[in-house]
């Protein structure tokens, strides 16, 4: 599958950052943190005006959340959005900002929920960055090779991602657009002009706190649909928070390579992605090669 992504155009030392909520409440701790951290780069970051706001569970009013987002999508100064965390609240989002980020290219940083937003980018052809949020700037050392390779994704150096090998992995080369993120968020997409499950790409998944019986039932919504025989190739991340249930067959990542054995593309499993502090920052859109071996598997982005 070829399809013409929009890179928004990298940072230089001195750009402009907004960290904005547009889900849950985020602790000031954290984006004081972000905020350190993100200035030694250098950037110049300002907080949205809502970011540490509270309106229920969420940071604001859904109208508030809109505000702060376009706000910096339309500031020239700013040349990236980082959202301060996940939580539920980015679906709210979605069709009122849908032609603010269209028209306004800029890297959209996070995840979890934030898979929301990294699917609004896919649908307006803008790539995105699937990346470690504000508690991981905070709480990581400067030298956490997750915030390193974020900081250097963001200026332009694209790193080359070697990881280890797992006995699930279905060994095969794979070159093609890479989307993906929450399942329990990207499956809720399904059917809506924000579904990123297309043929021919690379689908990353990872999830929290979801048992193994309600991802194998996201699955099998892929696979009934189709959608999993379509895809040129497989990462499953890592997931957490949840049992394993032995009643349903085997562990959570035995259940996964079952529902994809017929298919011959390459999968690799336990894949550093997902609400782990070893977290790889993930270029959404963008074409990779993804290469799983019997030695690593291999991915790197082929944007310049």
């Amino acid at each position: 599958m070829t399809v013409k992504m929009i890179q928004p155009p990298f940072l230089i030392p001195g750009d402009g950052l907004a960290i904005v909520s547009p889900a849950s409440i985020i602790n000031p701790d954290y984006v004081k943190g972000a905020v350190k951290r993100l200035e030694s780069w250098p950037l110049g970051v300002s907080v949205s005006p809502h970011c540490l706001g509270k309106s229920g569970a969420y940071a604001g009013t859904i109208d508030e959340r809109i505000d702060d987002f376009r706000q910096a999508l339309y500031t020239p100064e700013v040349k990236a959005i980082l959202c301060s965390r996940g939580g539920y609240g980015c679906v709210h989002l979605l069709d009122q900002l849908a032609d603010d980020v269209a028209h306004n290219p800029k890297w959209i940083i996070g995840f979890s929920d934030i898979s929301a937003l990294h699917a609004l980018c896919v649908s307006r052809g803008i790539m995105s960055l699937h990346a470690p949020m504000c508690k991981h700037l905070t709480a990581e050392p400067a030298d956490d090779r997750c915030t390193q390779y974020l900081r250097q994704i963001l200026f332009g150096e694209l790193p080359h991602y070697h990881e280890k090998t797992h006995p699930l992995n279905r060994c095969g080369e794979a070159r093609a657009m890479l989307v993906g993120g929450n399942m329990a968020v990207l499956c809720g997409l399904i059917g809506t002009p924000y579904d990123v499950f297309r043929p021919g790409t690379v689908l990353f998944i990872e999830d929290i706190a979801e048992p193994p019986y309600k991802i194998e039932r996201m699955l099998y919504q892929l696979k009934l649909s189709g959608r999993l025989a379509s895809l040129a190739g497989l990462i499953v991340g890592r997931f957490t928070e949840y049992t394993e249930n032995p009643g349903l067959g085997g562990t959570l990542y035995e259940l996964i390579s079952q529902m994809v054995e017929e298919y011959d593309y390459p999968v690799c499993f336990d894949f550093p992605v997902g609400h782990v502090p070893d977290n790889l920052p993930l270029i959404e859109g963008a074409e990779v090669t993804f290469a799983v071996g019997k030695q690593s598997v291999e991915l790197s982005f082929c944007i310049k």
